[in-house]
């Protein structure tokens, strides 16, 4: 899970940015449905929904505020845990999926990761594509609940290893200033640790653990409608 910091300008996507995943027919029209991808902070989430083509909603903007009395902290420390799923709001991000999916546009915050808070509004615009990408490591939190809606075509979950993404995770981070080196180290190292129980967790949900290239095999076969996923309940390990 991450405190994972995004551009805070967003592009607004268009009609047609995925025509080459999802064609769109006018009778009848094509519901829109979502691919959940969550995975452990630093596993190439964001790269992954890039490279699809497909139009990409940041669940990272749905982070609560630094001031936010509900945040839960590191248990022994002082740290704010934002790889909590307390730390995130649920309930405004599956309304945003909700909305997104039945009129292909929504207002999102606009979030700062250095800040540890929303500095505005922006909207997301997908027109009438069928398809797009939700991610974020607490995708898998709302899983049964796109489901319920009817809405999810697929859960993904990514997994390049525990070393492998805590070096892309301490880089990244680093590069970008998200928060101070001793804050990052501490972190880094508890979810190198952790790794396993997170993928563990994520996929007790309903998310698919996979690498990059099965998941990009999962995204096609999304978006051509051969996903069960949608339909089908994750069954017991």
């Amino acid at each position: 899970m991450t405190h994972a910091s995004k551009a805070p300008r967003r592009v607004v996507l268009r009609p047609g940015d995925a025509s080459h995943w999802c064609p769109v027919s006018s009778q009848p029209p094509i519901p829109t449905r979502v691919v959940l991808l969550c995975g452990p902070s630093g596993s190439g989430k964001s790269l992954l929904a890039a490279r699809s083509g497909l139009p990409v909603l940041r669940l990272d903007d749905f982070y609560k505020e630094g001031d936010d009395p509900t945040l839960p902290q590191v248990p022994g420390s002082s740290d704010i845990d934002w790889d909590h799923p307390d730390s995130w709001d649920a309930d405004t991000a599956v309304s945003a999926i909700a909305e997104l999916c039945r009129t292909g546009r929504t207002n999102v915050p606009a979030y700062d990761i250095s800040l540890s808070a929303r500095t505005g509004e922006e909207t997301v615009e997908i027109g009438r594509t069928p398809l797009f990408v939700a991610e974020g490591v607490f995708a898998a939190e709302i899983v049964d609940r796109c489901r319920e809606l009817g809405v999810l075509a697929d859960a993904l979950c990514l997994n390049r290893g525990p070393v492998k993404t805590f070096r892309r995770r301490f880089l990244r981070d680093l590069k970008e200033g998200r928060k101070s080196v001793p804050f990052l180290l501490r972190r880094g190292w508890r979810l190198m640790r952790l790794e396993r129980s997170i993928i563990a967790h994520q996929t007790s949900l309903g998310a698919h653990a996979c690498d990059r290239d099965e998941a990009l095999g999962r995204l096609t076969a999304a978006a051509a409608g051969r996903c069960p996923a949608a339909n089908t309940a994750p069954t017991a390990p």
